[in-house]
């Protein structure tokens, strides 16, 4: 789908250089950089910041809707359509920091310069989002019309009819969302709202805000007369860490305020180009040892579970000399024939690379599975640098075999290897792309083994390749076993993200984390049934509810590297400026979800619904739906238009509002429950496609179908135009013609106004509405 995009935007930049800005101005075109290579094609023109595209299936229709430039007729048409980039002519960016959680905002203006006045095209928007980025809402704004995004119940999602076809709303990967805006005039400005949260990056005792930023150079208004303002705002609460320092920014900020934990920067300019780099904002905290804290705070009216919430985090300090544990690894890998290619030699390198991280005295084995498992060695083995070459060979030598996907048989088996270690921490890395049928009972299973093996047993690290695997088994037996769970979709970056993994296990300081107050107080829950291990490399939070009060003091204990015993005295604070509800909400619907997926339980379901909701997070219980609100309806209803329902023939309604203060009409005509008549001012409601990421593909699974992140298969050209014509009468009758043409074609000719005219003097005529129906077998707006 990248691959498609790229070449649109290529298409639509030569498309550009027919526009005409006038005399004496340059003609709209794409900058002259060195031409992209073929390879990086796709990389080369996808958003690194915020975009609004202007869809173009009618290469006709392009010029500037000012200056009508009169080029050549064109002929043909753009299929797939060309995205013309739209020019921007201002960008706003806010930016609130919670910790290791960031909230951003970027409101901008673009202009549909690329389209006839007289015509309209498609708008596409694209939200490029940060590290771990999670889609809140979008909003926009236009003369006639305004558009929000909303998320509402399965339930609901399931009596909304207008549903959008798969280009129209979705991830174009997973850190790209898109949204298209339909039907805008040429000439058009939009003001355009986007909102997300991302986490920042965490290294050495420093955290690293990174928001995508960098503008290509033709989305400038080529007329230089046109002010360009960008303005940055950013505020940092850190919750309870004080001794804050800022180490590095990107933009030239103004330090406004500091108190504290608290401190905000302003960025403000006019400017003749964009941003050409992505926003970034350093800082450290003070303290090199290990620390932490609990934040506490009242639930908002709107929550569902209006118990009082908890957020305890550990940090790590910047202390390098902090001695890691002994290690001994084993890792089991999916070598099914959907692993094959760039999936399993990505894998096979990643592992490659771990390996020669290893200690002389840490301990190491492999194992591939597939429908049968296959072992490096019988016994776990030290990892010299001879045994490590070895193993890289035997690895190098394995290629994707046919057959299903079976987990539980090398997991036992890697458990079994790692059940009699002392003296060092036992991990195992699981790397699918799949999915089994016996994942609750593999949960279950290990749990129970878990539970009776002790201080220092096996962690469970797990890792997601594609689509087709279920990211709530992996994720919950991750839990289960103080691992860490990562998944990707991109295959370009499946060797970083497992490094990634590998890394942060391999550099563990505190292990058998426990907090004293959880176990002795029942009225305190914590969604993360087993607190993970600290690693060095980023810092711990742990999130829940309690009821009546909290403890005075609370303690966290653990074991450090030298095997040796710590305990941490927490700072507790009740939160006043940190919306803990917001901060938390990706974390909480991601744990509960999955716990509501292991027991099946309904309750938990309705509350991760509700939880998503209320804060905008995507979820497994909710879907997005696109709001339309018509200013026109809206300026009828605030003008005290009065309302008239008419029942009709064959379970049809009219409405019709009339205004008492000058004569106009407006007729709504809805096929519906004569007992169940919506308001005809309520927003249109359009539903995407769901975002998000399921429980797992068996079907998929058991073809082996290779992992991707591919665009939904779309409608041939024949299926589109058979469903147009099925519905479309195919003649025009003199009383229902404007109904039919609006209905089938969503446009009117000059005999539809008139006789839409008669209608408007004339309601007596009603009848045309049942000759509609007739025809149409449905009655048009």
């Amino acid at each position: 789908m990248a691959e498609d995009f790229a070449k649109a935007v290529e298409d639509g930049l030569k498309l550009a250089k027919r526009i005409y800005l006038g005399k004496d101005k340059a003609v709209m075109t794409a900058p002259k950089p060195p031409s992209p290579p073929v390879q990086g094609l796709a990389d080369y023109y996808l958003p690194s910041a915020p975009m609004v595209y202007a869809v173009i299936s009618d290469p006709r229709f392009v010029d500037n809707p000012d200056f009508p430039s009169y080029q050549p007729h064109v002929y043909g048409r753009c299929d797939p359509p060309a995205l013309i980039p739209l020019q921007m002519s201002g960008v706003d960016l806010e930016v609130n920091c919670y910790g290791d959680t960031a909230f951003v905002q970027i409101s901008g203006k673009w202009r549909v310069h690329c389209v006839m006045g007289s015509h309209s095209c498609d708008c596409r928007i694209a939200v490029p989002m940060g590290n771990q980025g999670s889609i809140l809402g979008v909003e926009v704004d236009l003369p006639k019309k305004s558009y929000s995004t909303e998320l509402v119940g399965l339930e609901e999602s399931k009596c909304i009819e207008k549903k959008a076809r798969p280009q129209d709303g979705g991830f174009m990967k997973p850190h790209i969302f898109m949204l298209t805006i339909p039907q805008v005039d040429g000439g058009t400005n939009i003001s355009i709202k986007l909102r997300w949260s991302q986490k920042l990056l965490y290294n050495d005792g420093q955290f690293t805000l990174i928001v995508p930023f960098s503008f290509p150079e033709y989305v400038t208004p080529a007329v230089r007369k046109i002010s360009k303002k960008e303005k940055i705002q950013l505020n940092v609460n850190s919750g309870i860490v004080t001794g804050i320092l800022c180490k590095a920014t990107s933009h030239p900020l103004k330090e406004t305020k500091r108190h504290a934990e608290k401190f905000s920067f302003l960025y403000e300019s006019e400017v003749l180009t964009w941003s050409k780099t992505d926003f970034s904002f350093t800082y450290s905290v003070s303290s090199s040892n290990m620390f932490g804290g609990v934040l506490l705070q009242s639930p908002p009216l709107y929550d569902h579970d209006q118990r009082d919430m908890f957020c305890v985090y550990l940090l790590p300090g910047s202390q390098k000399s902090t001695e890691v544990f002994k290690k001994e690894v084993v890792f089991v890998i999916d070598i099914t024939n959907s692993m094959q290619g760039r999936p399993l030699e990505a894998t096979k390198n990643a592992i490659s690379s771990a390996m020669s991280k290893l200690s002389p005295e840490d301990s190491f084995n492999i194992i591939t599975f597939s429908s049968e498992t296959s072992l490096f060695s019988t016994s776990m083995g030290l990892a010299s640098k001879e045994a490590i070459e070895r193993a890289t060979t035997w690895l190098s030598t394995k290629s994707t075999v046919e057959g299903s996907t079976c987990i539980s048989i090398p997991l036992e088996h890697a458990y079994e290897m790692l059940s009699n270690t002392s003296g060092s921490i036992p991990m195992i890395f699981l790397i699918t792309d799949g999915a089994v049928e016996d994942e609750r009972n593999i949960c279950d299973q290990m749990k129970k083994r878990l539970k009776n093996s002790g201080s220092l047993c096996p962690r469970i690290h797990t890792f997601g390749i594609g689509i087709s695997f279920n990211h709530y088994f992996l994720r919950m037996l991750a839990m289960i076993g103080r691992g860490e769970f990562d998944a990707v979709c991109d295959l370009d970056l499946i060797e970083n993200r497992i490094q990634k993994l590998f890394s942060n296990a391999f550099s563990t300081v505190l292990a058998d984390i426990t907090v004293d107050a959880f176990n002795d107080h029942e009225q305190i829950e914590v969604y993360s049934s087993c607190i993970p291990d600290l690693s060095f490399e980023s810092p711990l939070t742990i999130c829940g509810r309690y009821e009546g009060s909290f403890p005075d003091t609370l303690k966290a204990k653990g074991i450090l590297g030298d095997l040796s015993s710590v305990v941490m005295d927490l700072k507790i604070v009740r939160a006043k400026d940190i919306p803990l509800d917001r901060v938390l909400a990706r974390q909480e619907i991601d744990l509960l979800t999955a716990q509501a997926w292991l027991s099946e339980n309904k309750q938990l379901e309705q509350k991760v619904a509700q939880l998503s909701k209320v804060t905008c997070n995507i979820s497994e219980y909710t879907r997005m739906v696109l709001l339309e609100k018509n200013k026109i309806d809206k300026a009828i209803e605030s003008s005290g238009a009065q309302k008239v329902c008419l029942s009709l023939v064959r379970n049809s309604v009219i409405i019709v509002n009339l205004d008492s203060r000058k004569l106009g009409f407006l007729i709504q005509v809805k096929k519906t429950d004569p007992h169940k008549i919506e308001d005809p001012l309520a927003p249109r409601k359009t539903l995407l496609q769901s975002l998000s990421v399921g429980f797992g593909d068996l079907t998929a699974t058991a073809e082996n179908i290779r992992p991707g992140f591919e665009e939904p298969k779309l409608p041939d050209a024949a299926e589109i135009f058979l469903k147009a014509t099925s519905n479309c009468c195919g003649r025009m009758c003199n009383r229902c013609c404007c109904m039919c043409c609006i209905q089938c074609c969503s446009k009117m000719n000059d005999q539809c106004a008139i006789v839409l005219t008669q209608i408007f003097t004339a309601l007596a005529f009603i009848g045309c509405i049942e000759c509609c129906t007739l025809c149409c077998g449905q009655n048009g707006q």
